[in-house]
């Protein structure tokens, strides 16, 4: 006997779509296998085809992810459906209970009791056309498309010095990302929307890439646009449209006047 598929089915798509600049330097290592004499200790990962940097969508989502679950720490339900802080118990784990609204956000490992689908899909955010022209054409840059930060760790002890090459993407790049948002049947739209909008301001505060600590990785999120496309635009053929009362709405101008 067939067992009748219960999974929620997919309401709809949002499309968020905008672009991340490095304030700082962004180191985000690739193989250094290759590496050619005279280059980089540690290289940044690029596209074997165009040589150029790119920031992989599991560094963006990794990272807003791991900070959201360190801002909310353990979880657990409350009567009211919402989460709360428990220290005795721990069994709400946001980064492996599906209960909670990270564990729906992020999904679940298949390795976990209960498995959840991830509703969040981020893209490799490549450089835009403009960032290319200029990085190219750059006269300084040390590397093609970066330049080479050379740092020296001094032995506390001994007092000797040992230098250290990194490979950054210079302040100023400008990269193209896309944030795919998969909602299903009873999903609260806005709440999603909300926890993707805390990961990107909590990413702008942290850092993106290695070395952040030092200096490195500080980025800004600008939005160009929120779009939705129902799974009754799919069936007819038709095209997105511009998000209604959407929560991100604003993102820009709360980056320009945040402390």
């Amino acid at each position: 006997m067939n067992e009748t598929n219960t999974a929620p089915k997919i309401s709809k798509k949002i499309f968020i779509r905008g672009t991340i600049t490095a304030l700082t330097g962004l180191h985000i290592g690739g193989s250094s296998v290759a590496m050619s004499i005279g280059g980089a200790d540690k290289v940044v990962v690029r596209n074997p085809l165009t040589n150029e940097p790119y920031i992989p969508g599991s560094s963006i989502r990794g990272k807003m992810r791991s900070l959201l679950e360190r801002v909310r720490g353990m979880e657990q339900q409350t009567g009211d459906g919402g989460f709360s802080y428990d220290e005795k118990t721990k069994k709400a784990d946001a980064g492996k209970n599906p209960a909670t609204d990270l564990g729906r956000l992020f999904g679940v490992s298949a390795a976990e009791t209960t498995k959840e689908p991830t509703r969040l899909i981020v893209r490799d955010a490549h450089l835009t056309k403009e960032s290319k022209k200029t990085l190219k054409n750059a006269p300084n840059t040390d590397m093609p498309m970066t330049e080479v930060k050379t740092e020296v760790n001094i032995d506390r002890i001994t007092s000797a010095a040992n230098p250290r090459q990194f490979e950054r993407v210079p302040a100023g790049a400008e990269f193209e990302f896309e944030f795919i948002l998969t909602l299903l049947e009873g999903d609260d739209d806005n709440k999603f929307l909300n926890l993707v909008r805390e990961g990107m301001e909590l990413v702008q505060h942290d850092s993106l890439g290695g070395h952040g600590s030092r200096g490195y990785g500080q980025v800004r999120f600008t939005l160009m646009e929120t779009l939705e496309r129902t799974t009754e635009n799919y069936r007819n053929g038709e095209a997105g449209s511009a998000l209604k009362n959407d929560p991100l709405a604003g993102f820009n101008e709360s980056n320009a006047t945040a402390a």
